[in-house]
């Protein structure tokens, strides 16, 4: 039986995955599936969340034992839990951390089962868009340099240059910066 499963992110509006990946497959595979599709390095903090219809976690699935796990709730490994272990509905969702340190994450939906049918290895069918940067860390911005030597003087910068000094008060969108009168 084949899995394709959707990945999406609430961060980037146009980016989306269709994976193909067998059921008899692991979370391990399809981590690294994700992670290869995503040009993303690996981390130690990885894991997937099997979600309920209101996208609440019910199980965890992790990378690494990192003893976070009480003694109370089932231990889950990627590399020994495999995929038709949790996934057997069309619809079902899960949510992959793909960044450990910021704690974000991808949103994965079960989409089709395909029966009668294997998949050798996991595969990218269809991708959409760009993912987020992995990481945070990666986004910093880097400052433009200034220009040493203007022929512009400063005395020369009037209010036309940097535009119409005041503005209309029908422009001004309250709504966008949460505004409560």
């Amino acid at each position: 039986m084949i899995l394709k499963i959707t990945v999406a992110s609430n961060e980037v509006e146009d980016f989306a995955l269709e994976i193909l990946i067998d059921a008899n497959a692991t979370f391990l595979d399809l981590h690294k599936t994700i992670l290869k599709a995503c040009q993303y390095k690996e981390g130690n903090d990885h894991r997937f969340y099997i979600c309920n219809e209101d996208w609440r976690p019910e199980h965890r699935i992790l990378l690494n034992d990192d003893g976070s796990i009480g003694s109370d709730e089932d231990l889950y490994l990627m590399d020994d839990t495999v995929m038709a272990d949790f996934l057997e509905d069309e619809g079902q969702r899960m949510a992959y951390r793909f960044d450990p340190e910021s704690r974000r994450i991808f949103l994965l939906e079960l989409t089709e089962t395909i029966f009668g049918n294997r998949q050798q290895e996991p595969e990218v069918k269809r991708r959409y868009g760009m993912p987020p940067i992995q990481s945070e860390e990666e986004e910093e911005i880097t400052p433009t340099p200034t220009p040493t030597n203007t022929d512009t003087d400063e005395s020369e910068l009037d209010e036309s240059f940097y535009g119409d000094e005041g503005f209309e008060a029908e422009e001004f969108d309250e709504e966008g910066f949460d505004i409560m009168e």
